[in-house]
């Protein structure tokens, strides 16, 4: 069984890559989040491979709600007798190009060995992973157990639309999960995620009069000076887990203001917090909240604090850890190295498997480190090599789990 899926994946190698070029060159920007025609796309061309993929589009409404114009999820599911179901979980939207890019971002070049444009490596390899893993399988004959491709569209927003959605709903009740990794590693843990907004108000008022005002910026600036001199903190908090490191906090937008000759009247901050699987969710947030209070020493000033966002971190349980260690014993014979079973400093889908009690781990085509990789960069790639070797480890480690 395990030669007739080697040999499936080898001759097979060409035309994985082909379909990922395929992927490649499908637009799929989040933002804007306009993501059902990338979705038709993908499922044409998961057709042409004879999986038949269900097509599941999402409720306008929760669609607008997550600050997207369209997404629809597609699910393969092949069931090969009684056992288990295992969930092979990849997002198809990504981050926009952005500018410094080399090669062009949609055309899926290929340059020694590697592959050029953005999602090769974030995380539409994994498409290709995870179908030509599954078709080997097939190929094997097995006797057990089912498979099941979620393929979805809005992880640069957070998932809840896309595997929130499917298990929500109960599209889908697997009873383990992987999904896309990012380099060689075993991912059994990562970080969790909290973005909060916070609006200061003022009163606005002439530049030549100020002190009939109330200064929304001074009072921003108030809370920022809090903020930066508590994160120096963070860095004692630091995971057990390797891989993972310190907690840390960004505030990454700021706008506001009205024009230049007056007082500005509201300004809002975005600021990230990531979370190490160690620290409290809830804990986390009243932290933050209490101290933005406390900071707003202007006269009249008020404050108001919105989540926005709510990732919890992934941590590893006994189940998880089993499978991670299956994963690490096939990735290290295919790879010929020993592939060690960490954690990630990012927050991914892969929660949410997790928060609805599946087991869940990460892994999937990539180098030996995102940087490598240019994950969000410009030039963002995939080694061919990596493709053909993590689709190998996948369907190596989905026979024995369903054994």
């Amino acid at each position: 069984m395990t030669s007739e899926m080697l040999g499936f994946i080898d001759k097979n190698r060409e035309r994985a890559e082909r379909f990922l070029a395929e992927l490649v060159r499908i637009p799929s920007d989040n933002p804007p989040g306009d993501l059902a025609p990338a979705a038709a796309k993908a499922a044409q061309l998961l057709g042409k491979l004879g999986l038949e993929p269900e097509s599941y589009p999402v409720p306008a409404d929760l669609v607008a709600a997550n600050g997207m114009k369209s997404a629809v999820n597609l699910i393969v599911r092949r069931k090969f007798g009684p056992g288990p179901t295992i969930a092979l979980n990849a997002h198809g939207d990504v981050v926009p190009p952005g500018e410094g890019w080399s090669r062009d971002p949609y055309g899926a070049e290929v340059v020694d060995g590697w592959m050029y444009g953005r999602g090769a490596a974030v995380s539409k390899s994994d498409f290709a992973t995870y179908a030509f893993a599954l078709m080997a399988l097939e190929a094997a004959k097995p006797s057990r157990g089912t498979v099941e491709l979620h393929f979805t569209y809005d992880e640069e927003v957070g998932g809840e639309i896309g595997p929130g959605y499917l298990l929500q709903a109960g599209l889908s009740k697997p009873d383990m999960a992987i999904c896309a990794g990012f380099s060689y590693a075993v991912v059994a843990a990562h970080n969790g995620c909290l973005h909060l907004e916070v609006t200061l108000r003022g009163r606005s008022a002439h530049a030549a009069s100020p002190s009939t005002g109330v200064d929304a910026l001074e009072a921003a600036s108030q809370v920022l000076s809090a903020l930066y001199a508590w994160r120096k903190g963070l860095a004692s908090r630091v995971s057990k887990t390797p891989g993972i490191g310190a907690a840390q906090m960004t505030v990454g937008l700021i706008k506001g203001g009205i024009n230049t000759n007056v007082v500005p009247d509201a300004v809002a901050l975005r600021l990230d917090r990531r979370m190490i699987p160690e620290e409290d969710p809830a804990a986390v947030e009243a932290e933050l909240r209490d101290l933005i209070a406390k900071a707003v020493a202007v006269a009249g000033a008020t404050v108001e604090i919105r989540r926005v966002l709510l990732a919890r971190p992934l941590t590893s349980t006994d189940a998880s850890r089993k499978m991670a260690e299956t994963l690490s014993k096939r990735a290290s014979e295919v790879l010929g190295e020993t592939i060690p079973i960490t954690g990630v400093p990012l927050y991914t889908d892969a929660r949410h498997y997790a928060e609805s009690g599946i087991p869940t781990i990460l892994y999937g085509a990539g180098p030996r480190s995102i940087l490598e990789a240019n994950a969000h960069r410009a030039d963002e790639r995939i080694k061919l090599d990596d493709l053909n070797a993590a689709t190998k480890v996948i369907s190596l480690t989905l026979k024995d789990l369903l054994a």
